[in-house]
């Protein structure tokens, strides 16, 4: 479960009985829904801190790096914070299986040039989330399989 919602449910059951301590007559479940949708417009209209953060996209030169033995479990927003410690992450794309929607554990990370070698060097054969990550530059689409540095 991830934190925001239980943020949302937390506030929710407060502001339910919030509104139950006003009006004692009004039923506990009405008093529970308006609390948590309450909650959910206050939590949808405050903004993130973090996002207006990495909003700004860098504009240098960019390396897309693929990154490779992830969890299944991962979300972008984990790997950006991760690859971010290194440079500014203009990108996380984490790869899925078209039929089943299930993640396929390899990725691609987009995000400056200076940053991603550092990545590369400190984050190839690191232990994230109890899986040992390889994290090297992607290859282009080509047919031939080249790096994007060779072409």
């Amino acid at each position: 479960m991830q934190k925001s919602f239980l943020i949302v449910l937390i506030v929710a059951a407060l502001g339910a009985f919030a509104i139950y301590q006003f009006m004692p007559t009004l039923p506990a479940y009405i008093a529970f829904a308006a609390g948590a949708i309450i909650a959910g417009v206050v939590f949808i209209l405050l903004p993130d801190a973090q996002a207006q953060a990495t909003e700004t996209e860098y504009t240098g030169p960019t390396m897309t790096l693929y990154v490779g033995n992830l969890p299944y479990r991962v979300h972008e927003g984990e790997v950006k914070i991760l690859f971010g410690e290194f440079g500014p992450v203009n990108s996380v794309r984490l790869v899925r299986d078209r039929k089943t929607g299930r993640r396929k554990g390899f990725g691609f990370v987009e995000m400056s040039e200076a940053g991603a070698k550092k990545a590369m060097t400190k984050l190839n054969d690191f232990t994230f989330q109890e899986r040992t990550l390889k994290v090297r530059e992607a290859k282009t689409q080509d047919g031939e399989g080249q790096e994007k540095g060779d072409e």
